[in-house]
């Protein structure tokens, strides 16, 4: 496969998960932006682009400075972010909605504690990141910041980033944090939700570790 190739079909994967989150009501109109690391940087949704339309031509590629390198529209205002989140090798694809479970939490909690053992996958406790405008150096640094600890941060009065190995595993990621927000959410409307304990999560942790949890294998 040729490195334009390549770039198309990232490009075009990016662009069909931009219209599922859309379909799925995580993001309005132009909100959001996706991103999934190439070798001479990143792939990521143009500035503008409405999700719910959106193809492979919005989608454009940036090297590692930022310049665009393949396409021809300027990308999303939140490249400083995305560019933060890749400071980590492992992180192969970046995804940032404006999901409302995610906004939500954030209007009435500084974090999200880790309430089921699924939510070790994102790292558990996952930080509110206090609000600073949108494509600020500010809110790229404390973003980054955040994700060096979890697959997930919360946005304060903003929305939700997920990070993953791939594009698949970054939008799962996205869906998991968004469910557990809703959790949160239905509890806090009865009583404070009770937390797992630092033990009850190492419990887990050594069970999922000892039988192979979430891995199909033969009987």
């Amino acid at each position: 496969m040729t490195d334009a190739d390549a770039h198309t079909a990232v490009r075009a994967a990016i662009a069909e998960v931009c219209r599922a989150l859309a379909a799925d009501g995580l993001v309005k109109g132009t909100a959001g932006n996706v991103s999934v690391r190439v070798d001479e940087g990143i792939a990521i949704t143009a500035t503008g682009v409405v999700f719910a339309q959106a193809t492979l031509d919005d989608v454009s590629v940036v090297d590692a400075a930022g310049r665009v390198v393949v396409g021809a529209l300027a990308p999303s205002s939140e490249l400083g972010l995305h560019l933060a989140a890749y400071a980590d090798d492992a992180v192969g694809a970046v995804v940032h909605t404006h999901a409302p479970g995610a906004v939500a939490l954030s209007l009435v909690s500084d974090r999200l504690p880790c309430l089921h053992y699924q939510q070790l996958t994102l790292g558990g406790e996952i930080e509110v990141v206090p609000f600073a405008v949108f494509g600020s150096e500010e809110l790229a640094a404390r973003t980054g910041a955040a994700l060096t600890t979890a697959n997930a941060a919360i946005l304060a009065h903003h929305g939700a980033v997920t990070t993953g190995r791939d594009l698949a595993d970054a939008v799962a990621n996205t869906a998991l944090l968004e469910w557990v927000c809703d959790i949160y959410l239905r509890a806090r409307a009865v009583a404070e939700p009770a937390e797992l304990s630092p033990a009850q999560q190492a419990d887990v942790v050594a069970a999922a570790l000892a039988t192979g949890y979430g891995q199909t294998r033969p009987v």
